[in-house]
């Protein structure tokens, strides 16, 4: 017989609303054929579940919820840098609102995630790195950004979030995915892994986790200089987030490109995970961090493969020929 009060708990009143929806936290999967004979057991926290197919649908909603109880996006427009999936986020909720966002971006993102952003109607600005000043050649698109929101004709009309420095990004992990690892792990996780990006992700998630249990280590993942990984950050080339808490930080792990790329399709092909590569990256990590090791860790899968099939080309596109 049909349950009606199940049928109506699904129902709601827009897409927004299924982001950090605490009835339904993103799902967790353990990996199986990855680890063999290993004494820990690594869990994978899907965050591509998201309405918006990433980690930063979380984040992207509660800028916007501090932006609006702070009264700073009446009569405005949002204006932010991405490396896309903060500003997909952005845009698709900000359309709800009737909010015009324009996007600045690194030039060298997928061309996806630049087409998913102009599908949505946000204004894009593909920037190139060397914009930036010479000591932060990698944030381009965060100093366009700060010069379309404060520049004399447009500083009226734009507000800038900000997630580098607005603590909300932080605020987000530690209210929902802080609380989502640790009751989906009852407790037992005793490692979290998560990329160096904007960094509201570790230091949230990393902050809540601590508090709970001191002992619990918190692993960082770094991409290497002039890496291909976007959504994450080098700190040689970029400029650290004001929100980041290096306190909670025990280690930090340096990841190639090569074996990010190589981890995360191996997870497609051995998990039948369709991750975005700074999942492998994370997964590849873990891996070699957790070696000899005991215990529960969960990794952060910050969004899925879609986004990024022109990256992946290179990576797959003789694979399977038969020899002649």
């Amino acid at each position: 017989m049909c349950n009606e009060n199940h049928i109506r708990s699904n129902v709601y009143d827009n897409i927004s609303d299924l982001v950090a929806d605490p009835k339904n936290p993103t799902p967790m999967v353990k990996i199986n054929h990855m680890v063999n004979n290993e004494k820990y057991d690594l869990m994978l926290k899907l965050e591509w579940f998201n309405p918006f197919g990433s980690i930063k649908d979380r984040t992207a909603k509660y800028l916007i919820k501090g932006l609006l109880e702070r009264g700073q996006l009446a009569g405005k427009e949002i204006v932010e840098p991405s490396s896309g999936n903060t500003g997909i986020a952005l845009a698709a909720i900000a359309n709800l609102l009737g909010v015009k966002t324009t996007v600045t971006i690194p030039d060298a993102v997928p061309e996806e995630k630049q087409t998913i952003l102009r599908m949505l109607g946000a204004t894009v600005y593909p920037t190139p790195d060397d914009l930036c000043p010479i000591n932060h050649p990698k944030d381009g698109a965060i100093a366009l950004a700060h010069s379309i929101a404060k520049s004399g004709s447009t500083k009226d009309r734009y507000v800038m979030p900000n997630q580098y420095e607005n603590e909300d990004n932080v605020k987000a992990h530690y209210e929902t995915t802080g609380p989502e690892i640790y009751r989906q792990t009852e407790g037992k996780v005793k490692y979290f892994f998560a990329g160096y990006g904007t960094c509201g992700t570790i230091t949230g998630v990393g902050r809540y986790l601590k508090e709970r249990d001191p002992n619990i280590r918190i692993i960082a993942i770094e991409p290497q200089k002039g890496h291909r990984l976007p959504g994450l950050k080098n700190f040689q080339e970029s400029k650290k987030p004001e929100i980041l808490d290096s306190d909670i930080i025990d280690d930090t792990i340096t990841v190639l490109d090569d074996d990010a790329y190589r981890t995360a399709i191996e997870l497609m092909r051995k998990e039948s995970l369709l991750v975005g590569p700074s999942t492998g990256a994370i997964v590849w990590a873990a891996l070699k961090y957790l070696k000899g090791r005991d215990g529960t860790a969960v990794a952060i899968s910050p969004d899925g493969a879609f986004k990024y099939v022109s990256f992946y080309y290179d990576y797959v596109k003789d694979d399977g020929k038969p020899e002649i």
